[in-house]
């Protein structure tokens, strides 16, 4: 009788605190940081950029602003990433940013006042430590958060994509970020098996910089890598009767030093991308080789999903089908899968809920 009673008080109180507190979902991103509002859906979809004056200390842009003034800025201005390999590397930039993040998203896009502090749900990579976890979470409480929740982004691309992460049936997904890429066997509500590697699209930007500079003796930027990989990246090697797409590329000449435009193909990039691509398919075989016989069955029926910037990289669902052999699908708008999939999760906390990181074994393990 107790128990019915005390159910229904917080039936209750969770009904009125919806009425006067938001929810928010925020995939913190190497590359973007994306924002859900419950009842308004993604709203904020800004680069994970924070633009700060050194001399007063004050933040000068953030997000897309800020990205422009990339290798831009005079001194005393430091435009920089809060967030690398997937974590956060700067706290105080970091808290700014998700500050930035939820203050915008209460402002402009709540479908109510928030009297009380938002709800929020953030998504960050499998295998990072309880220190970094615990980084997210603070910067989220000084933002005015008034619950923070933590939950593992390949979990939240899953729930995104609306898999059955909580029935007794396995699947694996890829999720290819900026930073990182998280390799997850989940089962049951949660992950069975996983791995985290830094093989992801800043180290593909990297693998381009070091090639043109090594074959066509220029040094280019990572935002000129970037547009190059994104127009004529493919991760299969040209056949002959193929067309090798070509675009041009702009930066400064390693030998004297002066401005010049080369001509690069896709090829180009398939080469300078062999061995991380190798590296990232080894490192899928692994979690494979971890994964019970029972959900590698599940796997064969139902195949493996890929998420994430990553995916959208031309013959890779095709290169993990030939050395993996077994389906693989590329999920429907794969750049928004975690903040969706944190949305998703927080219109239902109480059934997604053990599925988050857990905070008590978090703190434990942090004293």
């Amino acid at each position: 009788m107790l128990e019915k009673i005390k159910d229904s008080f917080n039936k209750v109180r969770r009904f009125f605190i919806k009425r006067i507190s938001n929810d928010i979902g925020i995939d913190l991103g190497t590359a973007n940081a994306l924002v859900y509002v419950s009842g308004k859906g993604i709203v904020i979809n800004e680069p994970s950029v924070v633009a700060i004056n050194e001399k007063t200390g004050r933040v000068v842009a953030v997000g897309s602003e800020a990205k422009n003034m990339l290798g831009r800025t005079p001194m005393h201005i430091k435009a920089e990433r809060p967030v690398v390999d997937g974590v956060i590397s700067n706290f105080e930039v970091a808290g700014e940013m998700i500050a930035f993040l939820i203050n915008k998203a209460e402002r402009d896009f709540a479908k109510k006042i928030g009297i009380l502090g938002p709800r929020v749900l953030v998504g960050v990579p499998s295998g990072i430590t309880n220190v970094e976890t615990r980084a997210v979470r603070d910067a989220a409480y000084d933002a005015g958060a008034r619950e923070v929740f933590i939950i593992e982004e390949p979990m939240a691309a899953a729930i995104g994509e609306n898999l059955p992460v909580k029935e007794a049936k396995g699947t694996i997904i890829i999720d290819i970020g900026g930073g990182t890429t998280d390799v997850a066997v989940i089962s049951l509500g949660g992950i069975v098996a996983s791995k985290n590697m830094k093989i992801a699209g800043d180290h593909f930007n990297q693998n381009i910089i070091e090639y043109v500079k090594e074959r066509y003796k220029i040094i280019i930027g990572e935002k000129t890598a970037e547009e190059a990989k994104i127009k004529i990246c493919s991760v299969l090697e040209i056949k002959k009767k193929e067309k090798d797409i070509s675009f041009k590329i702009r930066g400064r000449d390693s030998v004297n030093g002066i401005p010049k435009e080369v001509e690069i193909y896709s090829s180009d990039i398939q080469k300078a991308m062999k061995d991380s691509i190798d590296l990232l398919i080894e490192g899928v075989k692994e979690v494979v080789e971890k994964t019970p016989p029972e959900i590698i069955s599940d796997v064969l029926e139902s195949g493996i999903f890929i998420t994430g910037g990553g995916s959208l990289i031309c013959g890779l669902d095709k290169l993990i089908k030939k050395n993996l052999n077994t389906k693989v699908h590329i999920v429907e708008d794969p750049l928004t899968a975690v903040v969706r999939g944190t949305g998703i999760a927080l219109e239902d906390l109480d059934y997604y809920k053990e599925s988050f990181v857990d905070e008590e074994k978090e703190l434990s393990l942090s004293i």
